[in-house]
């Protein structure tokens, strides 16, 4: 009897196919450990994840006169974790012409407004900039600045500084002055709620939105408070029959601090300054400096022992209060200020040889 040959075609296309699997995946396998020896020797890494930005907010009359001391500080960051937004005079640019400093090329906003000391339009020109500034939402701290401010440490040091906490640095305290209230404004703005304070402000994000979407108390400042008028503007405006009887009220030194306390939200915030301001003009022999206006730091008033002064501040006073705020930082105590102003252009280049390490 013969045996029945079955044909072993079916059984030889089965091994090609199991063959070919088996150098797919084995191409596969050897293209995966290829490009991670390639990512290891290159050194390449997944790309950087932005960090928490502090927006830096300069009010300026037209150019920045200290533009080159923050360009020092600018240049001490590596890692992007600011951003810079500026209000001039309307229509006016930062570019090479105007600035030494490219970190304040075109960065102005484009919808400025004319502002006039203590008159709304400060505060005005302050919500214009926060609401530049919230349109980036890495933005997680607001810092106001003037044109004469300067910082008093580096870039690593103030980040770490104004990051640490969870709340907004605020000057406020209980305003008792006659003359500064306007009754008028009661019954939106009651007296109890009434605070002063300094305009240059540290934000955290929930009260830079509150700030420039408030509707309530903003008009209320618009309307009653204003500062006296000065002699030396009668001539522009009528007589005051009784000048002493006229509300003393400047807008940025009560709006923010009023605001905060209208809302509820004093216990959000660090009350007091990051910036420094000297107001003791009473010592001062330039009968010039003397007025409304805070002392102004000339060249040869900058000197490392006035720097090295107003960095080992570290307590604040407030008199109405009879309130005494330690400074601290991260827990331990720390000097009260980052900033310090006011200073002018020609104290520049003194301000920049006198730069040094945090300590």
């Amino acid at each position: 009897m013969k045996r029945r040959s079955y044909p072993v075609r079916w059984s030889t296309q089965f091994i090609v196919i199991l063959l070919l699997c088996f150098s797919v995946a084995s191409l596969v396998v050897m293209q995966g450990r290829y490009s991670l020896v390639m990512k290891l020797s290159t050194g390449a890494s997944p790309p950087p994840v932005q960090k928490p930005k502090i927006a830096f907010l300069f009010i300026a009359r037209n150019r920045l006169p200290l533009d080159m001391v923050w360009d020092a500080f600018f240049q001490g960051e590596k890692e992007g974790r600011f951003s810079i937004y500026v209000h001039s005079r309307p229509g006016f640019l930062f570019n090479k012409a105007t600035t030494q400093s490219a970190f304040f090329y075109g960065r102005q906003v484009n919808n400025s407004i004319q502002v006039d000391w203590g008159e709304a339009s400060m505060i005005q020109a302050e919500r214009i900039l926060l609401r530049n500034a919230l349109k980036d939402s890495f933005n997680k701290r607001f810092v106001f600045l003037s044109d004469s401010c300067i910082p008093l440490y580096n870039f690593s040091h103030t980040y770490d500084y104004i990051m640490s906490t969870s709340t907004s640095f605020i000057d406020s305290f209980a305003d008792t002055k006659e003359g500064r209230y306007n009754p008028k404004m009661y019954p939106v703005i009651p007296v109890h709620n009434w605070r002063k304070g300094s305009q240059w402000a540290v934000l955290i994000r929930k009260h830079a939105v509150i700030m420039v979407n408030d509707d309530t108390v903003f008009p209320e400042f618009q309307k009653h408070c204003r500062r006296r008028s000065l002699p030396e503007f009668w001539r522009d405006h009528p007589l005051p029959s009784d000048a002493s009887k006229e509300h003393n009220c400047i807008p940025d030194e009560h709006y923010l601090q009023t605001l905060v306390a209208q809302k509820g939200l004093e216990g959000e915030i660090t009350r007091r300054a990051l910036t420094h301001t000297s107001w003791d003009l009473l010592s001062s022999k330039d009968r010039e400096r003397r007025g409304w206006h805070p002392v102004t730091y000339k060249l040869s008033d900058v000197t490392p022992m006035l720097i090295k002064s107003i960095k080992n501040i570290d307590n604040v006073y407030y008199e109405t209060e009879y309130r005494r705020e330690w400074c601290r930082s991260k827990g331990k105590p720390a000097p009260c200020f980052l900033f310090a102003r006011k200073f002018t252009r020609p104290a520049a280049p003194r301000l920049l040889n006198m730069s040094a390490p945090v300590n």
